[in-house]
């Protein structure tokens, strides 16, 4: 068992123990999974430190390059004419995972933190917290797309029964919504894979296999397989293929989520308690945009080539649409909301692009929008968790009465609306450099998707500095008199959990070389898949 099993499983471990372990210790759980966390984080660090750079390790679609790899065999099942049934458990990481599992065990440790608001049936919350984070590290290690399949389902009922438990009024709905929403694009999902298996074999055994990297080699498709590079199948007369590429795509777009799928995330949001948010926006959504990197672009390269042009233009209305229905909410948690929509679309624009520019400043802006997001949410819990409310006209001028709060309000809207200095200008402009320079180098997508881009920044000053305004200048004033007694200060607990976040976004700020060169070769791998 090596480094990345040990992430994996830690968590399940104390899951075991907190469910075995007698209700009177339920004060406790919430100090196991600290811990974990903080375990995580350690290797996660270790991990990202001994993380090798340069063509050698570039990962992608080089086995032999991805670090720190574990390789057992799982099932192994005689199937008659079809040969044997290869299901590994084969973990790796490359230069698009290493810095999100960084992130993941940050904003666990964050959640964990958050979790201190929970006052009710703590064995059930933090195992199923426990059982959570394991899923989401198992997704961003696993190379092969069934283990990878069993994480990404194994993320969606715990976060189903987080929201409907311990969420807010309409908790179920929410809960349902978000369910449905993510199974739906799952149960499809599911049925490209079975149909990649029988269309990939290994080029060891010459069984059929799940190995993610050898189905991004055309080398490796059968001839008849129904995905196959070599003869083009049909299903119901549309390119079989292209109808793998839309169907992976769309399970992915769900979860980051891109209009028109988006609708799942605002109820989640504001129903969901502010730990599960935070999981929600700082790391769900990288799921997405991992999917969409490993398995939807990675696997076929060629119809992505192709849609690319409507691609770009779903990261546009995104960033647009996200951003003006922001500028439109009187709620601060269904306002954050909607700018995670603006901002992870950012991410789609930048992959639109194939360029090096474009997918650095995409990778950017997932791991950048991981730390605001979370600090976002968490600063909205704050609040909620004093008065119960987040109706933004019954607060004014509580820069006086919480000046730290204040202090750390600011730092994330700054950073969230692009200031320079901050890592999501780093990110938002080299995702609109690579768009606004595609179509010179590989003409994928025209320059006017860039210019309106950039309007979703201009758009986000306008809301976040609205807000800001609206909140926290001016004369104080709350909705009742007794709420000024209640809103009191961040204390200590609070003011540990968003100085890393505050950190991070300005270091990433001043010195993106930190990730960029973590991810520079895996980046550069990833645009030969396109040649």
């Amino acid at each position: 068992m090596g480094l990345l099993s040990i992430l994996i499983f830690v968590p399940l471990l104390f899951a075991l123990i907190i469910l075995l372990m007698p209700k009177k210790y339920s004060q406790t759980f919430k100090y196991f999974t600290v811990a974990v966390a903080v375990i995580q984080l350690a290797i996660t660090a270790y991990l990202y430190c001994q993380f090798q750079t340069g063509a050698a390790f570039a990962g992608v679609n080089q086995l032999d390059s991805y670090q720190f790899k574990e390789y057992l065999p799982w099932i192994r099942l005689d199937v008659g004419k079809f040969g044997a049934l290869q299901i590994d458990y084969l973990l790796g990481v490359d230069g698009f995972s290493i810095p999100l599992l960084f992130l993941s065990a940050l904003v666990m440790l964050i959640a964990a933190l958050s979790s201190w608001e929970i006052k009710e049936n703590h064995k059930g919350y933090f195992s199923l917290m426990m059982l959570l984070n394991t899923a989401i590290m198992g997704v961003f290690c696993a190379l092969d797309i069934f283990l990878f399949y069993v994480f990404y389902e194994l993320m969606l009922l715990p976060l189903y029964f987080l929201i409907g438990i311990w969420g807010g009024v309409r908790r179920e709905y929410a809960a349902i919504k978000f369910f449905l929403y993510t199974l739906l694009g799952s149960v499809f999902m599911l049925l490209v894979i079975a149909g990649l298996y029988f269309s990939v074999i290994d080029p060891l055994t010459g069984n059929h296999t799940f190995n993610i990297v050898h189905m991004m080699n055309p080398k490796n498709y059968v001839p008849n397989g129904i995905f196959s590079f070599l003869v083009h199948q049909d299903i119901l007369g549309v390119p079989a293929r292209l109808l793998g590429f839309i169907v992976v795509f769309i399970a992915f777009a769900i979860k980051v989520p891109i209009v028109p799928f988006h609708t799942w995330l605002p109820d989640a949001h504001v129903e969901a308690p502010t730990p599960i948010s935070i999981i929600l926006a700082g790391i769900l959504l990288k799921v997405g945009g991992y999917g969409i990197i490993r398995i939807a672009y990675s696997i076929f390269p060629d119809i992505a080539l192709n849609l690319s042009f409507y691609v770009g233009l779903l990261g546009v209305v995104s960033i647009l649409y996200g951003a003006m229905v922001a500028l439109a909410q009187t709620d601060l948690k269904r306002l954050i909301a909607y700018s995670s929509v603006s901002h992870m679309g950012f991410v789609l624009l930048g992959l639109a692009s194939l360029t090096s520019e474009g997918i650095s400043g995409a990778m950017m802006q997932m791991i950048s929008h991981g730390f605001l997001s979370v600090m976002l949410f968490f600063i909205v819990g704050v609040v909620y968790n004093r008065v119960h409310d987040r109706y933004i006209y019954n607060f004014r001028g509580l820069a006086t009465h919480m000046p730290i709060y204040t202090g750390f309000v600011m730092i994330a809207f700054f950073a969230s609306l692009g200031l320079p200095g901050f890592s999501a200008f780093i990110a938002e402009a080299f995702s609109l450099i690579g768009a606004f320079n595609s179509e010179s180098i590989n003409g994928l997508i025209p320059r006017w998707m860039a210019i309106l881009g950039s309007f979703g920044i201009l758009l986000g000053a306008a809301y976040l500095l609205w807000t800001l305004q609206r909140m926290f200048f001016g004369q104080l004033r709350v909705k009742e008199e007794s709420w000024l007694i209640k809103l009191k200060d961040l204390n200590t607990r609070e003011i540990l959990t968003l100085v890393p976040l505050a950190f991070f976004a300005i270091l990433l700020g001043i010195m993106p070389s930190l990730v960029f060169n973590t991810i520079n070769s895996s980046v550069n791998q990833f645009i030969l898949l396109f040649t």
